[in-house]
């Protein structure tokens, strides 16, 4: 057994499981200013209020599972997202705080409103331009990160940071649209084409700007026999976004939440296929940054307990929480 690819699977899995999952709480915050009255946003953050801290557990086990995993991965790429990083952990504190207080206060509110907006918009970007420059490459000598201070400003991991603002407000959007009714439900299907327009826009010029990074990314996806393998993404993607736009068309209150999450899912499985075999492209491959096998094994002891867990209790919190969160009903009151 692998225990290495093994390892590269689950901490891919934690990495999609705190997209998608931390993805639509931030994405609420993004739309926040939008939602006309304070009633509205008392509702849209009742909706993510029960849910959001356990959201954040996987950012945890991806970026602890890294660090004992991988630790020459973890080396060099956490000198080269410095100041996105500590931008994000920094917007997340921000978050947190903004959920707890702003229920506590009325002549406060507006501060609060505040800090939940900014916070989810400079978590979110910060995470778009990390993912910008780990596609872009990273400088390396010998086993060090050999760039400078600003290596991950450019104008593509900029341009990945706007996309994943944008496709988080997706996730948020129809979110909401699942979880809220009346004037507000309105507002999020509004907002849900803005941003399903947007999203696909910008999905496809990272997509088409990636391949033109390294040599590896373009032989990978526009090759023979390759993009036979590759071809099913794309198409899968088609597909999702179909079902988004006329899930959205026709009314309906759970496809569009779905659709939207397939969308983030395939494209991540995307980023997979031009990535592997290697963590950091083009030069480190998942076994050259991998932990000795029997560090691994110990690890994946823990993991085999711990992951069911966190499972288990998500899925059970989600259920408790489950239907529509009406006005001035949640978890606050």
């Amino acid at each position: 057994m692998d225990l290495a690819v093994l390892w590269a699977f689950i901490i891919a899995f934690a990495v999609i499981a705190y997209v998608i999952l931390d993805g639509f709480d931030l994405g609420t915050g993004i739309l926040f200013p939008l939602l006309g009255r304070h009633e509205n946003r008392d509702t849209a953050m009742n909706t993510v209020a029960p849910i959001w801290d356990g959201n954040e557990t996987w950012l945890v086990l991806g970026g602890g599972g890294l660090f004992a995993v991988f630790p020459l991965a973890y080396a060099i790429i956490m000198p080269a997202i410095y100041a996105p990083l500590i931008a994000m952990l920094l917007a997340l504190i921000f978050r947190g705080v903004a959920f707890e207080f702003r229920f506590k206060t009325v002549r406060g509110r507006w501060m609060w409103d505040v800090s939940f907006f900014v916070g989810s918009i400079v978590a979110a970007f910060s995470q778009g331009i990390a993912l910008g420059t780990l596609v872009q490459g990273i400088d390396i000598e010998g086993r060090a990160y050999a760039g400078g201070w600003f290596d991950w400003m450019t104008p593509f991991s900029l341009m990945t940071g706007v996309a994943v603002v944008v496709g988080y407000a997706l996730l948020g959007a129809t979110w909401l649209v699942m979880k809220t009714e009346g004037e507000l439900h309105d507002i999020a299907r509004r907002y849900a084409w803005i941003s399903a327009i947007g999203t696909m826009v910008l999905i496809g010029v990272v997509s088409l700007w990636m391949p033109f990074m390294e040599d590896e990314f373009y032989l990978r996806w526009f090759t023979f026999p390759q993009i036979f393998y590759v071809a099913p993404v794309p198409i899968l993607v088609a597909l999702a976004t179909f079902s988004l736009f006329q899930s959205l068309a026709t009314g309906k209150e759970i496809r569009p939440f779905l659709s939207a999450l397939a969308i983030f899912v395939l494209s991540f499985a995307g980023l997979g296929i031009t990535f592997y075999p290697d963590i950091i492209p083009p030069h480190v491959t998942i076994w050259e940054a991998a932990a000795p096998d029997s560090s691994l094994m110990f690890l994946l002891v823990g993991a085999s307990v711990l992951i069911p867990l966190i499972l288990a209790y998500t899925a059970y919190s989600y259920w408790v929480f489950r239907g529509k969160v009406r006005e001035g009903e949640g978890y606050h009151h």
